[in-house]
């Protein structure tokens, strides 16, 4: 029994023994433990040994009085480390408490201030000082609202400096000019909608304001004819022109027929800052020329009895004269013959320019009659050369004339055809030098048929070329005869047939004037 204790204690031994080799910590332990490992295994070496008890004993001692003073160093360690902690507590204690009473203090004024100041100009902004700005520069989260609101602000300023008051006094000056025009005037912005229209358009459309400004002027064209007739040419999709004339315009006006002439006005701009042009829209304008149209036909009704009754008694004139020619009457002198001849003159002259003037109150009251038929061009051409033989006689001047072998007939008035040639190769013969040449030609092309008369005169100076078709137009420092109505005349005949009239001049060598008409076709 005693032995199988001896034995427990041993193995007890042995076990914390391992535990102590396994838990070295301490500076020097190491040496007492393995002392102490040496002593035990000499004692169980050598059991009777009582020598190696005691040492085991001092080994022991000596490890617990390592162990505890490492304990009591540690312990007055850990109370330092205690105490530093409760220190550093206390100072990052005291800190974030200052931090917070900061923040406190200050983060409701930075947040709120700023806000304030906002809210300030604001309502400077809405009392009309468009000159208030706001300044965030130490406040980046409110940098971009200070920017806008500035932005604003200054937009704002310089609308108000526009002054808004003045331009509403312009815009109702306008108006009240555009509703005293004596000519109707109608407005239209880019998108065709009525902007404005003055009274007397109003009065001539037949239509209330309420009907016409606002709306789409397609809508209002639908069920006006007028309406639908002045903005026909704003129907298309892309009006090319600027500006557009058209013929005149016959209107129950003012109690009775009026006449106005129509002018559509295409109104560009150019955007600020940009370079090209914007329709900005359109502008209908119609001028009243009722008063100058009554005059013009009362000149004509004038000009044409005047010459209707000049006729009468110079055909009278012009028998006397062939009487007195006569022989069987009586013999005259030379001096008297010379006389009669002059007199022969003035009185062609005067049946010539009556006949012109009856031709151009024709033209002009609109009332040319034409007997348009296939006619034969040479035929026409043969006649006005027959006409103008004995002026050409007498200044030794010779036709040369060429023509395809067959020669197409055309569309033409016969007589009025003729006329024009003969007032052509008349005014050829009259500017031609003496003993020249003038050139007839007859030239054939896909749909007409040209007719050219050159001669090889003084020409046309090229700034009296655009001129040269107008009414009582006359070439100054011209000594030639003439009333300047022949050309305006021929121009007025062969466009009513549908056809035009040209020029071409080569100024010191000549000009030739083309007639250009229809070519017949059977089918």
């Amino acid at each position: 029994m005693k032995y199988i204790q001896k034995k427990n204690a041993v193995q007890i031994f042995e076990t914390n023994l391992a535990r102590q080799q396994a838990n070295v910590t301490e500076f020097g332990e190491i040496e007492i433990t393995e002392s102490l490992v040496f002593h035990f295994n000499e004692l169980k070496t050598n059991p009777h040994d009582t020598l190696k008890p005691r040492l085991i004993r001092e080994d022991l001692n000596s490890l617990m009085l390592l162990n505890m003073n490492a304990i009591h160093r540690k312990s007055i360690q850990a109370e330092q480390t205690a105490r530093n902690a409760g220190m550093w507590i206390a100072i990052t204690g005291a800190l974030c408490f200052v931090i917070a009473f900061i923040l406190l203090v200050n983060l409701p004024g930075n947040i709120a201030n700023p806000i304030k100041e906002l809210t300030e100009s604001i309502k400077e902004i809405a009392a009309g000082n468009y000159a208030e700005r706001v300044h965030f520069e130490s406040h980046n989260e409110f940098r971009e609202i200070a920017l806008s609101f500035n932005t604003m602000a200054k937009k704002l300023q310089e609308y108000n400096n526009s002054n808004l008051a003045k331009l509403m006094m312009e815009k109702k000056r306008i108006e009240t000019l555009i509703n005293n025009m004596h000519d109707p005037v109608i407005g239209l912005d880019e998108n065709k909608k009525v902007i404005f229209a003055n009274q007397v358009a109003l009065q001539v459309t037949g239509l209330q304001e309420s009907e016409l400004i606002g709306k789409p002027i397609q809508e209002t064209a639908i069920t006006n004819d007028l309406i639908r007739s002045l903005t026909r040419q704003l129907m298309v999709e892309e009006p090319t022109s600027s500006t557009e004339k058209e013929s005149l315009l016959k209107i129950y006006a003012n109690g009775k027929e009026s006449y106005f002439e129509k002018e559509i006005l295409f109104i560009k701009i150019t955007p600020t800052g940009e370079q090209s042009e914007q329709l900005a829209g359109y502008v209908i304008l119609l001028r009243n020329i009722t008063a100058y149209k009554e005059l013009d036909f009362a000149k004509t009704n004038f000009i044409a009895t005047v010459s209707h009754e000049l006729k009468t008694p110079v055909s009278s004139i012009k028998m006397s004269l062939q009487l007195l020619d006569n022989e069987q009457i009586g013999v005259l002198n030379e001096e008297q013959k010379n006389l009669l001849t002059g007199i022969k003159d003035d009185t062609n002259r005067i049946l010539k320019i009556t006949g012109e003037l009856l031709n151009m109150t024709q033209v002009e009251s609109g009332n040319i009659q034409l007997s348009i038929f296939p006619a034969d061009p040479i035929e026409i051409l043969n006649y006005a050369i027959k006409a103008g033989k004995v002026l050409a006689e007498q200044k030794n001047i010779t036709f040369d004339i060429s023509s395809p072998e067959i020669v197409p007939k055309i569309y033409a008035d016969s007589e009025k055809t003729a006329w024009v040639l003969t007032n052509l190769i008349s005014n050829a013969i009259r500017y031609s030098f003496p003993n020249s040449v003038i050139y007839l030609r007859i030239q054939e092309n896909p749909d007409t048929v040209t007719i050219a008369v050159r001669d090889t005169g003084q020409g046309i100076a090229p700034q009296y070329k655009d001129k040269i078709f107008d009414r009582y137009f006359r070439i100054p420092g011209s000594q030639k005869e003439g009333t300047g109505l022949g050309l305006a005349i021929s121009k007025e005949f062969i466009e009513a047939q549908g056809g035009h009239i040209s020029l071409e001049s080569d100024y010191g060598a000549g000009c030739t004037f083309a007639v250009t008409l229809n070519k017949y076709s059977s089918q």
